[in-house]
């Protein structure tokens, strides 16, 4: 279970994708996120879903590689849809039994949920798997900079944004480390109730937090052993800037966005579901 979390994780590989610009690439993923909510009909999700097809075909990440991230989840999407399916009320009712009550509308509603709930993990996986962290820290930065103004540090907030999500597959390793080790001592994590599972997690808890401000403090050293300032008088190596392919994407993006509209619209003037 512990390896199939692939959030935070970058995939190296040579690819349009992996070439854009971070800070477009961060601008899409947002509006990506958006127009899901917009989307409300089965015809609009199979065309975001085929736009999310060929992005992923191009970043030329592996189709299984994004998916076993869902595995990880997939209680809170059954769980998402258990809420939807039994709690949504409707006129075509499809089973009574007792106090438990199924609806088509909480039927369709449940199916939507989870769709949109896959194409969102999905979808914004593709941010981190390619994108490396230091140029998602100069997107961040970048994007926050007019907020310097009124007193928000920006360089500090992607700063720490950014090590959050790289320490999370370091965790994660470490994580299943601390679990074969402990295996190999007699200790079993798979059966008993609840309780006695989650106590079993203690012995892993412990060494986990152990070592997690252990990295902390290394990492605080390094920073401060190379004069780490935060942003005064920093400049870059890579400086970032927009290439034509990036306008093309940027075009592409637009051309998305008016698309989910027309769709938005269209349902409501077809009979589509």
């Amino acid at each position: 279970m512990i390896r199939d979390i692939t959030i935070g994780q970058y995939y190296p590989a040579e690819s349009p994708i992996h070439r854009m610009d971070a800070r477009l690439k961060l601008a899409i993923t947002f509006i990506f996120i958006v127009s899901l909510f917009l989307v409300n009909s089965f015809v609009g999700y199979g065309f975001v879903l085929i736009c999310m097809a060929l992005v992923i075909k191009a970043s030329k990440v592996p189709v299984k590689f994004m998916l076993k991230g869902l595995k990880s989840i997939m209680i809170i999407i059954l769980f998402t849809a258990f809420i939807n399916l039994f709690l949504t009320r409707g006129e075509h009712v499809l089973l009574h039994v007792g106090f438990i009550t199924i609806t088509m509308e909480g039927l369709l509603l449940a199916i939507k949920m989870c769709i949109r709930l896959v194409m969102l993990i999905v979808g914004s996986s593709i941010l981190t798997l390619t994108t490396t962290p230091i140029q998602l820290t100069d997107a961040i930065e970048y994007i926050l900079k007019p907020f310097k103004k009124i007193g928000v540090p920006a360089h500090e907030i992607a700063m720490m944004m950014t090590i959050a999500l790289r320490f999370i597959p370091t965790l994660l390793d470490e994580t299943d480390k601390i679990m074969k080790a402990q295996q190999a001592r007699g200790a079993d994590f798979d059966t008993g109730n609840l309780i006695q599972k989650a106590k079993a997690l203690i012995p892993i808890l412990v060494p986990l937090f152990v070592s997690a401000f252990r990295r902390a403090e290394e990492l605080a050293m390094a920073m401060e052993a190379r004069c780490y300032h935060g942003d005064e008088n920093r400049t870059r190596m890579n400086v970032m800037k927009m290439k034509s392919s990036d306008y093309r994407a940027a075009g592409m993006t637009v051309a998305y966005v008016v698309a989910i509209f027309a769709l938005r619209f269209a349902v409501k003037v077809l009979p589509l579901i």
